[in-house]
């Protein structure tokens, strides 16, 4: 990486911290998946850990994965999100997902997690290479002053992007999005250029969850991470402190 580059990942990363810190978040980044959970677990009302992220199911650790966390003011955890390093050298996603589905799959969602396959998207079959999956994006009902009108969640997948495209340069990267969040443009807020509709099947050909597949090819990223990071303040309005309302944001991605 030149010096150049460096300096502007230094920049942009930086700015995203002091935009977030500046609104009440105070940001960690991690490696250590027992740790991750734990913090998970500590949020009532929350779903399990996919266990993708979770050491208990699969072996994720500083070489292949790591995690954002945000905390209040009280040290109370506001977001995550967590990037898992996939090496789909000479497979598709496709076959990847149809291999290792029950770590994708929403736990009670099917009778039968071994009859049961993702399928629809036409990228499933161009998807290779070095591969980031990104996921467990969770923002509380109790967070930043309208972190979706004002732009939090774009910065904390920008963020996310900067470091995974800068340590690991990736062909792609992509996210699994329920179905209601797609139609509403999710992967526009989360920064994706490509979103595709997807779904589960069981074992009776019926349609089990619908998962939209969000991704983006090596260019793709470049293309993002050459944009100005997005300021929180829009016009004369300021970003409310921690503790207004929002729906909860709460995705696979």
């Amino acid at each position: 990486m030149s010096a150049r580059n460096i300096f502007g990942m230094i920049r942009n990363v930086s700015g995203i911290i002091r935009e977030l810190e500046d609104s009440g978040m105070r940001i960690e980044v991690g490696d250590d998946f027992s740790l991750y959970r734990c913090y998970r677990n500590s949020c009532p009302g929350r779903g399990g850990l996919y266990p993708i992220f979770d050491t208990a199911s699969s072996f994720i650790d500083e070489t292949n994965g790591f995690w954002i966390c945000g905390f209040n003011q009280n040290d109370e955890l506001i977001h995550s999100q967590a990037v898992r390093l996939l090496d789909l050298s000479g497979i598709t996603l496709g076959r990847h997902l149809n291999v290792h589905r029950h770590k994708y799959i929403t736990p009670d969602s099917t009778p039968d997690p071994d009859l049961t396959f993702y399928e629809g998207p036409e990228a499933l079959k161009s998807v290779t290479g070095l591969v980031g999956y990104c996921g467990d994006f969770w923002l509380p009902s109790r967070g930043l002053g309208g972190p979706r009108s004002q732009g939090a969640t774009g910065l904390l997948s920008r963020l996310l992007f900067e470091i995974l495209q800068h340590t690991w340069k990736t062909d792609f990267v992509f996210a699994l999005v329920p179905k209601q969040l797609a139609i509403k443009g999710a992967h526009l807020r989360y920064g994706y250029s490509h979103c595709e509709p997807g779904k589960w099947v069981g074992p009776d050909q019926q349609v089990t969850d619908e998962d939209y597949l969000i991704w983006m090819n090596a260019n793709d990223i470049e293309n993002v991470l050459a944009r100005d990071v997005q300021s929180l303040r829009t016009g004369n309005n300021q970003v409310s402190a921690v503790g207004a309302s929002l729906t909860a944001i709460n995705a696979k991605v």
